[in-house]
């Protein structure tokens, strides 16, 4: 009988490490400016290689409230920067993040944060009636405008979502597709095009990991 217990042995062992392959949750990249597409990052900081954060911001959302970096303490979120006249990429953007809204909608940890580009044109009455238009909640998808060089900073500075340059100036303009994720200690955790549903369910399944991560 005894001679058998090394075989029973190697059969549960081989069992047990075969399930913690397959239940090995999936651990996203940190990245830091030198990691992304050096077209995406301002010069001023494209070469920092560790401990960037999402820094202090203070914007308004479609309540008239005020959202600062302190809003999304202990939050995963998805940002993109978009405008509510938009007729090309927004409209396809709006639908992909509204997937991720649904998708996590009875998740408190994850909120969802949108910039506009056009903060003179994308006022907080204006903001109010596009959400609603969406039918979504402000707790869980803030729509926010504010200062222009501010929101661009943070475009080209922070987020790394804009393949163009500029000040932030009257004829300075940000359009792009790109959705960012953010985890709770503000690091940038994953780029997707926010007009592609392959790429946006890649980012639901990462937030899905980032999730398993916090467990």
């Amino acid at each position: 009988m005894k001679r058998f217990i090394p075989a029973i042995l190697v059969v549960v062992l081989g069992i047990i490490f075969g399930y913690l392959i397959i239940d090995k949750p999936k651990t996203l990249k940190v990245y830091n400016p030198i990691d992304v597409n050096p077209d995406l990052v301002d010069e001023s900081v494209r070469n920092v290689d560790k401990f960037h954060r999402v820094g202090s911001f203070k914007l308004t959302d479609q309540d008239g409230k005020e959202v600062t970096e302190n809003t999304f303490k202990g939050k995963i979120y998805v940002t993109d920067f978009f405008f509510v006249t938009c007729p090309t990429i927004c409209p396809k953007m709006a639908t992909q993040m509204n997937r991720i809204y649904d998708e996590f909608k009875e998740n408190k940890t994850v909120m969802l944060l949108s910039h506009t580009v056009m903060p003179i044109a994308d006022s907080v009455p204006v903001l109010k009636e596009y959400a609603s238009k969406l039918g979504v909640s402000s707790e869980k998808w803030k729509f926010v405008t504010g200062d222009k060089p501010q929101i661009y900073n943070l475009a080209r500075k922070t987020y790394f979502a804009a393949i163009t340059k500029g000040d932030g100036g009257y004829d300075d303009f940000v359009h792009t597709e790109n959705f960012v994720l953010v985890d709770k200690e503000k690091r940038l955790r994953g780029f997707y095009e926010g007009t592609s549903k392959k790429d946006v369910d890649r980012l639901i399944t990462d937030i899905y990991a980032l999730l398993k991560e916090y467990k």
